[in-house]
């Protein structure tokens, strides 16, 4: 017995020393023999994996996709930059619907539709162009924006829409306190504090945001998923220094961004670590004219508007890795931009963000 238990004291020194707990001693038939101590081994826990969430709520108007709350809020339409200076941009990934526009200088611009997730913040909010307003109209959404030309403001707010802008004092824009971003292209716009100013009087009163397109019930039913060319990029000319492209990529079943041979880029917090690419579900190019107006900005460059009322086309719908030749119309200031396909049928789209891209007839739409 005296033996024993020297051995299980040296045992239990030995197990001190080596950080691990002492194993229970094996007992044996003959007194005077060391115990033999086996480990006993530990079970691992089967791991178990966290289940997605199913989203109950109902089917987003904008994206065709089931959301996660009881009830789909009011939209907002938001002039966002696109100048180099503004890049990357916070919060383009979270829009249902971005409309990239021409204006002056040989740049773009963007017209991003939120409405089924509201990020906290977008940057950077600009100013409003001639043409907003009939892309605005279809969606009932409030128009926000930095400021603008007062004939610009003027005739946006003759259509009724309403208006959420800096230059008047509304609430809900600040200036990023990044001394990085400089000014004009640092206006924050409180997603909060916009939707809680929503007027539900103006924008057709409490009806519903209208779908301004249909959406197959997955990717390969959709026209082009069905239908389409396999495609690896679209590019699109819009003017002589915005050449954007997009590459399909299988593995996220997502068209990626790109402004010339650099990924475009959004972020999704205050700094650019938190960039990813930008992609969409769909990417819909449609070919528009570009008509002059009398107007010019500060720096002299006239300002473009891109004509969509009353107003037809051609154009490509990029879905599913693949590509589709289409046909797009619009009547007036408040309806839609509809898409048929080139027998006149209205096409569908994957369920996800879309992006429509506003081409010159002087520009191209290149797939490959």
């Amino acid at each position: 017995m005296k033996r024993l238990g020297m051995t299980l004291a040296g045992l239990v020194g030995l197990a001190l020393i080596s950080g691990c707990a002492p194993t229970a001693p094996v007992a044996t038939d003959s007194p005077s023999a060391d115990v033999m101590v086996s480990p006993v081994p530990v079970p691992m826990p089967t791991p178990t994996s966290t289940p997605t969430p199913t989203p109950t709520g109902p089917v987003a108007p904008l994206t065709g996709l089931r959301v996660f709350e009881p009830e789909i809020g009011p939209a907002l339409c938001i002039k966002i930059e696109n100048a180099p200076q503004a890049r990357p941009q916070l919060g383009l990934n979270s829009a249902d619907i971005v409309y990239e526009e021409v204006v002056e200088g040989g740049i773009t611009r963007f017209m991003a539709v939120y409405q089924s997730t509201i990020p906290p913040t977008v940057e950077p909010v600009r100013s409003i162009r001639p043409m907003d307003p009939n892309i605005a109209l279809p969606f009932r959404c409030a128009l926000v924006f930095s400021g603008g030309q007062s004939q610009f403001v003027s005739a946006a707010a003759a259509t009724g829409i309403q208006l959420m802008t800096m230059d008047r004092g509304d609430p809900g824009f600040s200036r990023d306190p990044d001394k990085t971003r400089v000014a004009p292209h640092n206006v924050i716009g409180d997603m909060s504090v916009f939707i809680s100013k929503v007027n539900p009087a103006k924008n057709n009163g409490t009806d519903p945001t209208p779908s301004p397109w249909g959406f197959a019930e997955s990717a390969d039913q959709s026209t082009a998923g069905a239908n389409g060319t396999a495609t690896a990029t679209m590019t699109v000319t819009m003017s002589g220094g915005e050449v954007p492209h997009w590459t399909w990529d299988a593995t996220s079943g997502k068209w990626l961004r790109f402004d010339a041979l650099n990924p475009a880029m959004t972020r999704t917090g205050a700094d650019d670590s938190t960039a990813t690419q930008i992609a969409a579900s769909n990417v819909v190019a449609i070919s528009v004219r570009i008509a002059g107006t009398k107007y010019v900005d500060p720096a002299g460059s006239p300002v473009p508007e891109t004509v969509v009322n009353n107003s037809s086309g051609t154009g490509v719908l990029a879905s599913d890795g693949k590509t589709v030749p289409i046909k797009w119309s619009k009547d007036g200031a408040k309806d839609p931009i509809v898409l048929t396909d080139e027998n006149d049928n209205p096409v569908t789209l994957t369920p996800g963000n879309t992006w429509v891209e506003l081409v010159p007839t002087y520009g191209s739409i290149t797939t490959v």
